[in-house]
């Protein structure tokens, strides 16, 4: 195995090469969470918000990332992914279920997305993220999901290929 090389290192993001590869990393967390939160009566629950890399508002499920700061280190990736449903939309779910773990971006990234469909949601506070970030949630019957993205998609939004994912592994696409 060759070794990895620094190239550039902020605190939140890295830039290494091994070989010949190039490639982007956080230098404390390798792993993150998307959550897929089903209402009871039917809803998807989504979350939008301005995402500066691509200078454009984003719909997604609710993620995070796993361990990147001092009080989460340690946390198991349901823990976290039950905290960032609860931050994001202000729900807590009776039920966090893992569904896959598969690479973010493997050509450009060490980083794994670990899956949860999130079920049984009880409304504990607005959500809306913690500081720092602007979330809208939106509550979307999944019956109308395909028409109310497209919808989004045409008012200038960017719809997160995540959505898409977490819906077939939970059976609900």
């Amino acid at each position: 195995m060759e070794p990895i090389e620094t190239l550039f290192e902020t605190r939140w993001l890295g830039l290494y090469r091994i070989g010949h590869w190039d490639f982007v990393r956080r230098p404390a967390s390798d792993r993150c969470v998307g959550i897929l939160p089903l209402t009871p009566d039917g809803e998807v629950v989504l979350i939008e918000q301005f995402r500066i890399p691509i200078q454009r508002r984003v719909i997604e499920i609710p993620a995070g990332l796993v361990g990147d700061e001092p009080e989460f280190r340690g946390e198991s990736l349901a823990e976290t992914a039950a905290r960032e449903l609860l931050e994001e939309t202000g729900y807590r779910a009776a039920e966090i279920r893992p569904l896959l773990a598969s690479p973010t971006s493997a050509g450009m990234t060490s980083e794994f997305t670990h899956f949860f469909l999130a079920t049984g949601l009880t409304r504990e506070n607005e959500g809306g993220g913690v500081s720092g970030e602007s979330i809208t949630i939106h509550h979307v019957p999944i019956s109308q999901l395909r028409a109310w993205l497209a919808a989004r998609q045409d008012d200038g939004c960017v719809i997160d290929f995540k959505i898409h994912a977490a819906l077939w592994l939970a059976g609900v696409a």
